[in-house]
């Protein structure tokens, strides 16, 4: 939740030094490249711990009852990220674009899951790791507008903008294909938080898991066969690391996500282990109303910036924004208080209200 507040903040405040992707490492300053390189882990932890969450739903729920709940909540996701946060991140209203974003995707693989957790546990890792795996197989399939099927493989592996007529347009930026995999994969993890397993045993298959995927990344990686466009020696040793780093996000490729998955198991083998510690309940509060955040956080973060502009006026071309990286950094640690609290009273107000059901979906 941290590093995707710094992210948001550098989308906010740093709109004028906009990156690629993947980054250019020729191009981008150093330390906006890294700034941006540490909320790469995000997006695919949200959608493999949502997998896990819907694994441990069921564990007290039928199948049934599992998919229905998955079904309702993914469609709740999809209607709130066409409507409340596209209402944050667009400058007109109506909006003219919907951006198809993260919670769109999460949505939809929900829905996806809703079916797919009938099939055995194998066909479902199968499944999952053919995906993972296998997609980037597909990269050199471009459609475009008016071709047969553009609009679904706009949806499913392209990035791409679909005309919705009288001006109005989508652009799927998390086409979610990929991201199907990652939440079946989330899902066949859910075994090992079973009660009957030792913690102890689940944290050595996280950090086994973890760092095969790590060191499976850096050596698909070195020998710049597949899973992404080549890296290149620069003559720079900085922006040559640079380089190697610079990872395909929309959609995301293997090689983008075997380092960004690996690190959050091997994440949640520590966490896990020290889950006594303040500072890990602290952290935790943060994510424990997740949506209730995601949207709080948002929309703060674009009444900050309207009043700035509103005072100060645009200083970089048509936007507002501070002159240095540094700055993004201050302006999320400042942050980080104003959203905890209410975060934190949001997450105690649904334990304490476990009988409204209504609360599921926030």
């Amino acid at each position: 939740m941290i590093i995707m507040l710094v992210d948001h903040v550098r989308e906010t405040w740093f709109l004028h030094h906009q990156v690629t992707d993947p980054m250019n490492a020729l191009t981008v300053d150093p330390a906006l490249f890294f700034t941006r390189l540490t909320s790469q882990i995000c997006a695919p932890v949200f959608v493999a711990l949502t997998g896990l969450s819907a694994w441990l739903f069921g564990q007290s729920h039928s199948k049934a009852e599992t998919s229905l709940f998955l079904i309702k909540r993914g469609l709740f996701l999809m209607v709130v990220d066409v409507t409340l946060i596209t209402f944050a991140w667009s400058t007109t209203f109506p909006p003219k674009i919907f951006w198809l974003q993260v919670i769109w995707t999460i949505g939809i693989c929900m829905i996806l899951l809703a079916g797919l957790i009938h099939l055995p546990s194998r066909a479902r890792i199968a499944i999952g790791l053919v995906i993972l795996f296998g997609h980037n197989l597909l990269d050199g399939i471009i459609l475009q507008p008016g071709d047969s099927f553009y609009v679904p493989w706009a949806m499913l592996h392209q990035r791409a903008t679909i005309d919705l007529g009288a001006g109005f347009v989508a652009r799927t930026t998390y086409p979610v294909l990929p991201w199907i995999g990652v939440i079946l994969l989330g899902h066949a993890i859910g075994p090992w938080f079973a009660s009957d397993v030792q913690p102890a045993e689940r944290r050595r298959r996280l950090m086994r898991l973890g760092l095969t995927f790590i060191l499976g990344f850096v050596a698909l990686r070195f020998v710049n066969a597949y899973g992404d466009k080549p890296w290149f020696y620069t003559g720079e040793t900085i922006r040559t690391v640079m380089s190697f780093l610079a990872l395909t996000k929309y959609p995301p490729s293997l090689l983008f996500l075997l380092p960004t998955l690996g690190l959050g198991a091997v994440l949640l083998a520590f966490f896990e282990r020290r889950n006594d510690g303040k500072a890990t309940a602290w952290l935790a509060a943060l994510g424990s109303a997740p949506m209730f955040y995601y949207i709080l956080h948002i929309y703060v973060l674009r009444t900050l910036y309207n009043s700035a502009l509103l005072i100060w006026g645009p200083n970089h071309g048509p936007s507002f924004g501070v002159e240095s990286i540094v700055w993004v950094w201050i302006w999320s640690i400042a942050l980080i208080l104003p959203l905890y609290y209410p975060s934190k009273w949001f997450a105690q107000y649904k334990r304490d209200h476990r009988d409204q059901h209504w609360l599921r979906y926030l």
